[in-house]
């Protein structure tokens, strides 16, 4: 069987040294390369396309999603696997909508990076087992791409958890206030939230304001 051929991007050398080890001591697993931010990465590609992409959100010159979107364009057989800090929910929902593989988070990697590599292999999706395990998993693969928020309703989002009214946010964004009320709807409907609490709550979560 051919090794499974992998590609290190992310900016931190040390970290990279430390993955490499773990995954160079499993049969059947390669490191091809390592880069060190979004450019390299892409170059890299335009001459060797690895099986898997192990890919940092946060990189220099070109951030990791916005690589995602255009490895998935380019090189669409190309899996990818996001190692990141974030925890929130939406930066999940974003890398999962850009159509990344896996997600895993730093503070686990060393402990679970094998088995995230193998489950992509196999043709699954792999989320961190912090973010809730199975049930997230099911939850996120069947409801994902419906639940994003739009620039729009990020925006509205913001002025709602600054307290502004329906008014005033449609003064501001030059809406009217049929159209304020309809984006709250949405927001409330696509995050499952009753309240505007909860939403102010969301929003400092996921660091909107």
């Amino acid at each position: 069987m051919k090794p499974y051929r992998i590609l290190l991007a992310d900016d931190h050398s040390l970290l990279r040294e430390a993955i490499r080890k773990g995954i160079e001591e499993v049969k059947g697993l390669k490191v091809i390369g390592e880069v060190g931010n979004g450019l390299e990465l892409i170059s890299f590609l335009d001459k060797i396309a690895p099986d898997l992409v192990i890919l940092d959100i946060n990189m220099p010159h070109l951030q990791g999603l916005d690589a995602a979107k255009i490895i998935k364009a380019r090189y669409p057989g190309v899996k990818i696997l996001i190692l990141t800090m974030h925890r929130s929910a939406e930066f999940l929902r974003r890398a999962m909508s850009v159509g990344v593989e896996g997600y895993l988070l730093k503070e686990n990697a060393l402990a679970d990076l094998v088995t995230a590599i193998k489950t992509i292999r196999r043709g699954e999706n792999y989320i961190s087992s912090l973010l809730g395990g199975k049930f997230l998993r099911e939850k996120f693969s069947s409801r994902i791409c419906g639940e994003v928020l739009s620039p729009r309703e990020i925006e509205v989002l913001r002025l709602i958890a600054q307290g502004k009214s329906s008014k005033e946010i449609a003064d501001l964004l030059a809406l009217s206030i049929m159209t304020v009320f309809n984006h709250r709807v949405n927001i409330k409907n696509k995050l499952n939230l009753k309240k505007n609490a909860e939403l102010v709550r969301y929003a400092v979560e996921q660091g909107y304001i």
